[in-house]
């Protein structure tokens, strides 16, 4: 058994997403474990150098987590053929050009979402990744939540018949930093520096819509700023211009509607911070972030609608809930391993690419067209 060692360019760690999902949960996590076990008995055994601005910050994340490296030069990093593969967590707006550079210098690429601003910035980097010849995926980390996989499971078993329809319901709310300090930092609300729910979450909402029930092919949404102003980590206040909430509906292949509602403006009374429910002419099911309830056609109750009445019908009752069928390590980490073993030649493709990552981007910008023309947008076919 072999030890293959991966120089890895980790930018933009310092950050919540960055620092405790990519850092802590997976990187760091995996090295502590022995690295990835491949196929052959070897072991491959990231190797990251964490970039930034911060230096102070960065060494105080290196000691912490047995990282050896660290640079705030990424120029130096992306010359240094040591490392081969460069990830990116930071801010959105400067995303695309990083990639670029990290292409360009002849890098493999696994990023954060989106993986540029503007459906344009992220074709372009899909074919230059192409004509590159590198590896390339983008953070699809939803896909691999319990809740998820186990509602996978039960789409795949036939449990729902036909699909009719999906309600997805996601969002809390986010302190305006008076009350209590803001828990998401200031630049999500500031459209100058790429902030706005629709361009981060209905990135999301398209590979879980089109991995668990039919590619999107058209979408109607309204964003709203409903919080104007709140207040930076400077303590003073500013103006919030992003949106912070937003209701889209999707026509997905096959005729199946979704609905969800993306917010940073709502107190949560549901089963857990972001839900998807299902129903299909045999059953529906219930999704949050770990758990899956199901109620099948038999199991489903008959009630009277009577508004002068109490409900009778304890209507919890009848679900039931999806067991552990297998581990659910953190999400983050199975889809960096998922890449590694790809980069180490075990797989011939990775689903999740710069092209995928495209596809996100196309629907926040259909999004904001959208809301800005009040219409439905429909959604063409990309390639790279």
């Amino acid at each position: 058994m072999a030890e293959r060692r991966v120089g890895l360019i980790m930018n933009g760690v310092t950050g919540r997403m960055g620092t405790n999902q990519h850092l802590i949960r997976s990187v760091a996590a995996i090295r502590a474990d022995g690295g990835v076990r491949l196929r052959n008995g070897d072991r491959l055994m990231p190797d990251p150098v964490l970039v930034g601005r911060n230096r102070e910050k960065l060494e105080a994340l290196a000691r912490a987590h047995g990282v050896e490296r660290v640079s705030t030069d990424l120029d130096a990093c992306l010359a240094d053929a040591r490392d081969e593969l460069f990830f990116d967590a930071a801010t959105t707006q400067l995303r695309a050009g990083l990639i670029r550079r990290a292409i360009e210098a002849g890098k493999h690429v696994y990023t954060e979402k989106p993986s540029a601003a503007t459906l344009e910035e992220a074709l372009e980097l899909a074919r230059l990744a192409k004509r590159a010849g590198i590896k390339h995926g983008v953070v699809q980390d939803k896909l691999f939540l319990p809740g998820l996989r186990k509602l996978k499971m039960a789409i795949d078993s036939g449990f729902f018949g036909r699909i009719c329809s999906v309600k997805g319901e996601f969002g809390y709310w986010v302190f305006e930093g008076d009350l209590q300090p803001a828990q998401r930092p200031s630049w999500n609300y500031k459209l100058a520096e790429g902030g706005g729910i629709i361009l981060d979450m209905l990135c999301h909402w398209r590979y879980v819509l089109d991995n668990l029930f039919g590619e999107v092919e058209a979408v109607s949404c309204l964003g709203a700023t409903h919080i104007p102003e709140r207040i930076g980590e400077d303590g003073k206040p500013y103006k919030a211009d992003a949106d912070d909430a937003a209701y889209a509906t999707f026509m997905l292949r096959g005729g199946i509607v979704a609905h969800i509602n993306s917010s940073w403006v709502t107190r949560v009374r549901r089963d857990d911070l972001v839900t998807f429910q299902v129903d299909g002419t045999h059953g529906s099911a219930v999704a949050g972030l770990q758990k899956c309830w199901t109620q099948s056609r038999v199991n489903t109750p008959k009630p009277v609608w009577n508004p002068d009445v109490p409900q009778s019908i304890d209507f919890y009752a009848s679900w039931q809930e999806v067991p552990d069928t297998d581990a659910y390590p953190n999400g983050f980490r199975v889809q960096w391993e998922m890449f590694f073993r790809y980069l180490a030649g075990e797989a011939e493709s990775f689903p999740w690419d710069l092209l995928a990552g495209a596809k996100g981007v196309q629907l926040a910008e259909a999004g904001l067209r959208s809301w800005r023309e009040r219409r439905w947008i429909d959604l063409p076919k990309l390639e790279a």
